[in-house]
């Protein structure tokens, strides 16, 4: 009979409950967060990049390393992003945050407890001692009724934050990969550096011998071929310089892929440089900044965030108004005495509960209005987030102008320089030139071809950089 009761009782809950899942069974309070536009100009000011010629898209960023065509960036990144503190870290916060909107979901429904216990007793009143053997098995529940919402606010600002967590784990991978790309590529720009100043140096080296010689002969004055060697050491002395760069490039590396030394110096032997940087593959920017700052997953974590503390208003507004509960319990008991049969004795109860919150002096009131402080700080947050996007893409733009409107520029001057180098150079294996002259020329030129490169090598960051700015390839709907 009680079972039937309990079973009936359930039936005629069953639509309370599904009711209490969607909102309060009276009301929800608090405020029903909607998502707000972002805080952005309709168009970027800075100068777009030179549409490519295969018209890549934003949508496209994915799997933008890929298409660099490079094995050993690819390796990097992986490595890097397996042994990585903060990836690792904004994982650990995903699974936090999983079983903290796990615990929100159980709260709108009935919890149910079993227990199981045995137990032997001997008692007296003043004659023999009685015996008794008792086993009992309790089943017990309870269940709140969501009244004014506040479990369903509560569920709301869990699985906003399991969002917000995700992005943010998006956005420390993508942060890994920006920072291994930017060290792989330093390092490719330390080895171009490399080249060059080997062959100044080994050409300096050459015409300190050829000025030794002439000296000896009478030909070159002792002033020309302290000159010469001066020159010569000054070319060595910028190669080992640059040289020690490019072994505290490898240690970054190390330090960032968590491989093995050796390892990395074998894969950076595998595919070495040759006068020529990694090629990002360029791509076009969507015109209208909102859509395009949509991709950033710190700013979708920021949104989320909004969306938490929102929620958390209607969780602190629900505690100032009436909790009801309702509780029941079965429990049967198997009990005998002195060794006699065992006889069954069963319980069970069921009711509810109505808490009433009557004084605290002002603590809950204050609770409620520290929400909504957290959620102003979460909107000033936002739109924070969302001025430094707007200005790292428009930094990233500039970039890339300019480096465009440069680069021409460098190259000519470079072949000019060039020219008057080898014109001095002819004038000096004659006889008829300076070598002061023919030395300037030389650090001319070496500078001209080394800017030509430097330019090179901040294009492909400003890309890079650009990559990062408008979201690494991050999509909230499929990735």
């Amino acid at each position: 009979m009680a079972t039937h009761k309990v079973s009936l009782l359930g039936l005629r809950l069953a639509p309370l409950l599904l009711t209490a899942c969607n909102g309060g069974l009276l009301t929800t309070v608090g405020p029903d967060y909607q998502a707000p536009p972002l805080p952005v100009a309709e168009n970027w000011q800075a100068p777009q990049p030179l549409p490519p010629a295969h018209q890549g898209q934003i949508a496209d960023l994915l799997h933008w390393w890929e298409r660099f065509n490079d094995p050993i960036l690819n390796r990097f990144l992986a490595a890097a992003e397996k042994e990585s503190y903060s990836v690792a870290n904004a994982l650990a916060r995903i699974e936090q945050a999983r079983a903290s909107l796990i615990g929100a979901d159980s709260a709108l429904v009935p919890s149910l407890d079993a227990s199981l216990s045995a137990s032997r007793s001997s008692f007296s009143f003043g004659g023999p001692p009685f015996e008794r053997d008792q086993y009992q098995i309790g089943l017990q529940s309870e269940w709140e009724i969501d009244l004014f919402g506040g479990l369903a606010r509560q569920q709301q600002a869990s699985q906003s934050q399991l969002q917000s967590r995700q992005a943010s784990w998006h956005d420390a991978r993508v942060a890994v990969a920006v920072e291994v790309a930017n060290a792989y590529l330093g390092y490719r720009y330390c080895e171009i550096q490399v080249q060059q100043l080997q062959a100044d140096a080994d050409s300096r080296q050459t015409s300190a011998k050829l000025t030794a010689l002439a000296g000896q002969h009478g030909f070159r004055s002792t002033a020309d071929v302290a000159l010469s060697d001066a020159s010569a050491a000054e070319g060595q002395n910028n190669l080992l310089n640059q040289q020690g760069q490019c072994e505290r490039s490898i240690k970054s590396l190390v330090a960032l892929t968590a491989l093995e030394e050796t390892a990395v110096r074998q894969a950076l032997q595998e595919q070495p440089c040759v006068d020529k940087l990694p090629s990002p593959p360029a791509f076009k920017l969507d015109s209208v900044p909102a859509r395009a700052l949509l991709q950033r997953p710190d700013l979708a974590a920021a949104e989320r965030d909004m969306a938490e503390a929102s929620a958390k208003i209607g969780v602190e507004q629900a505690k100032r108004f009436p909790k009801l509960s309702l509780s029941g319990n079965i429990t049967p008991t198997l009990q005998s005495m002195n060794g006699a049969a065992l006889a069954l004795a069963q319980t069970w109860s069921l009711g509810p509960t109505l808490s009433l919150p009557l004084f605290d002096a002002g603590k809950r009131a204050a609770n409620v209005e520290s929400a909504q402080a957290q959620y102003e700080a979460a909107v000033s947050n936002y739109r924070s987030k969302a001025r430094n996007a707007v200005k790292e893409v428009e930094d990233a733009l500039v970039r890339l102008d300019n480096v465009a409107r440069r680069l021409p520029q460098a190259q000519q001057a470079a072949n000019g320089y060039r020219q008057y180098f080898q014109s001095a150079q002819q004038l000096f294996d004659t006889g008829l030139g300076n070598l002061l002259d023919l030395e300037t020329a030389r650090r001319n030129q070496l500078n001209a071809d080394l800017a030509i490169k430097s330019l090179e090598q901040e294009q492909v960051s400003a890309w890079i950089a650009l990559y990062r700015a408008v979201g690494g390839g991050w999509d909230a709907a499929g990735n």
